[in-house]
């Protein structure tokens, strides 16, 4: 019988052992040919970009939980009081708003220096620190809410429409207590040059949001109680 002799596969000496393997198991490698990390960063779904949208999914849903208790028991009250809303409230209101333009001028002025060679003493760090103190204080402008509507004799467990106001505004400031966290950890992170331009917008995003949902519970607060 004939034996049939097959010659060994021919490899091509100008190509790499590793051309061809990713070293992940057959999927694509996830650096580029050039080596620069930073575009596949900027083109690669970031993780915190789904994330964000999944936390405020999930506010949302928190708060028209509570739209709709309020909406029912105001409905079905025989003993729904109303009340004046503290003035220092439209205050805050401006206040959020104001954060939220120079979160705004301090996203644009983080990416244009990013992407420049200015030096670090031209870092536009200094719009964060401005929006973290708006932030702050809104936070004590609510506590002054809290006190001005004590003082009239209003506590949480005084009425039903007293004890949603309290619990709506209070909420609200702990979100808003958490974009503060999120801007301290982009202030950090970009004294280090190591911030993200993903970290850097679902930031902006989480606290646009928190403006915009304000917005709402103000209306809401205006109308129903």
């Amino acid at each position: 019988m004939a034996t049939t002799v097959h010659e060994p596969p021919q490899i091509d000496p100008s190509r790499s052992p590793d051309q061809g393997n990713t070293g992940n198991g057959g999927w694509k490698n996830t650096v580029p040919a050039s080596g620069d990390l930073r575009v596949v960063m900027d083109y690669s779904p970031p993780p915190s970009s789904t994330a964000i949208w999944v936390v405020l999914f999930g506010i949302t849903m928190m708060f028209a939980a509570f739209t709709s208790a309020l909406i029912v028991r105001k409905g079905s009250s025989l003993d729904w009081q109303t009340f004046t809303l503290p003035s220092i409230l439209y205050l805050n209101t401006l206040i959020l708003l104001a954060s939220s333009v120079t979160l705004e001028v301090a996203r644009r002025r983080i990416v244009a220096f990013m992407g420049s060679l200015q030096s670090r003493a031209e870092s536009p760090a200094r719009w964060l620190y401005i929006t973290l103190f708006l932030g702050l204080l809104f936070v004590v402008g609510q506590y002054v809410a809290w006190r001005q509507l004590s003082a009239q004799g209003l506590y949480l467990a005084t009425n039903p429409s007293s004890s949603f106001f309290y619990v709506l505004t209070a909420t609200h400031a702990l979100h808003v207590l958490g974009g503060l966290g999120g801007l301290i950890y982009a202030i950090r992170k970009l004294s280090k040059s190591a911030l993200r331009r993903n970290t850097l917008v679902a930031t902006a995003r989480y606290w646009h949001f928190m403006d915009v949902l304000w917005l709402y519970l103000i209306v809401l607060l205006w109308i129903k109680l």
